[in-house]
């Protein structure tokens, strides 16, 4: 236990009796028993606070990590550098604003306008005799 062996136990015991006497001895052994177990469980309750801090600081740092991961692949290293612009797709925009830029002039000048004669209206419906009063 705390490198006390029989000998040096029993010696403390007669000690303890000849000091406390034999009518309070059971009474202190008892108290030096729930001493000892709260001591015992203090000590696990500040382990276990221990651990849970440790356990929050690994977990501090993965997220850091994982933070500094993220924030690497997302800004490139060098703006200059076209390698890894190359990567990326970009839309070609100027096919598509000439198509636009095209319309646009077709419906200002009229180009695309062809003089057609309007189609005749249809007939108008005819009235029926039947069942109208």
């Amino acid at each position: 236990m705390f490198g006390i062996g029989m000998p040096e136990l029993l010696l403390l015991l007669a000690i303890a009796l000849i000091v406390v006497g034999p009518k309070k001895l059971p009474e202190l052994a008892k108290a030096l028993g729930r001493g000892f177990a709260e001591f015992k469980k203090a000590t696990s309750d500040l382990k276990e606070s221990l651990d849970t801090s440790t356990d929050f600081t690994e977990l501090k740092q993965s997220f850091d990590d994982i933070q500094e991961t993220v924030v690497d692949a997302s800004i490139p290293a060098d703006p200059n550098d076209e390698a890894e612009t190359d990567e990326v797709d970009t839309p070609d925009i100027s096919s598509a604003q000439e198509y636009i830029d095209d319309l646009n002039g077709a419906a200002v000048s009229g180009d695309d306008i062809e003089d057609e004669e309007t189609p005749p209206s249809p007939p108008a419906p005819e009235k029926s005799s039947h069942g109208d009063k």
